[in-house]
Parts: C-alpha cells; sequence; structure tokens
C-alpha cells in the first residue's frame, strides 16, 4: 500500500524547510542570527553572521551537521557556533564568499 501512497503522491518524504530567523545576537560588532531548518523530522544547526564594513553589509552563511529535537536547541548551537566563528576569524570570515 505504501508504494501506492508514494505513486500518487500520497506518501511523499519530508523535505528541508526553509530557515527562518529563530534567534539574533550582537557580537563584537558583528550581528549573528540563528536559522535553523527542518530536515528529517529535526532541526538542523544553520546561521548567518553580518557586519557593516565601509558602507556594505558582508555576510557568511553556515550550516553544521547538528541536528536537534526542539528549535531553541538549534537555534541556540546556531548562536554558539556563530560567536565562536567571529571569535577565530573575525572579518576574515567574509575572505571566503
Amino acid at each position: 500500500m505504501s508504494f501506492l501512497k508514494r505513486l500518487f503522491g500520497g506518501g511523499a518524504r519530508e523535505t528541508a524547510a526553509e530557515p527562518a530567523p529563530a534567534k539574533q545576537v550582537e557580537h563584537k560588532g558583528f550581528t549573528i542570527v540563528a536559522m535553523p531548518y527542518k530536515a528529517d523530522g529535526q532541526y538542523q544547526t544553520c546561521g548567518v553572521v553580518f557586519r557593516e564594513i565601509d558602507g556594505v553589509v558582508k555576510e557568511h552563511k553556515f550550516i553544521r551537521a547538528d541536528r536537534f529535537a526542539g528549535i531553541e536547541d538549534a537555534a541556540e548551537v546556531s548562536i554558539r557556533k556563530g560567536i565562536q566563528l567571529v571569535d577565530e576569524q573575525g572579518e576574515r570570515i567574509f575572505d571566503r564568499d
């Protein structure tokens, strides 16, 4: 029966949802936005680091393999990962983009 459901669209697998801002913090002049998204029933660690440099807003997107049952946990880890990136790399984070 599940084969027939999939064949006719009734058993479609869950796909990754678009990330949406869940939490935002300022750290050392950078803005870190947690944007976890749902993938395979869990929330994937994801975020963006922003900073205005010489009048231009630069951004660096990151995704990590960590997944969590709740969006709050995924958002907290996303913020911690963003802070870690800023502390380790500073403005060099934008050199790769």
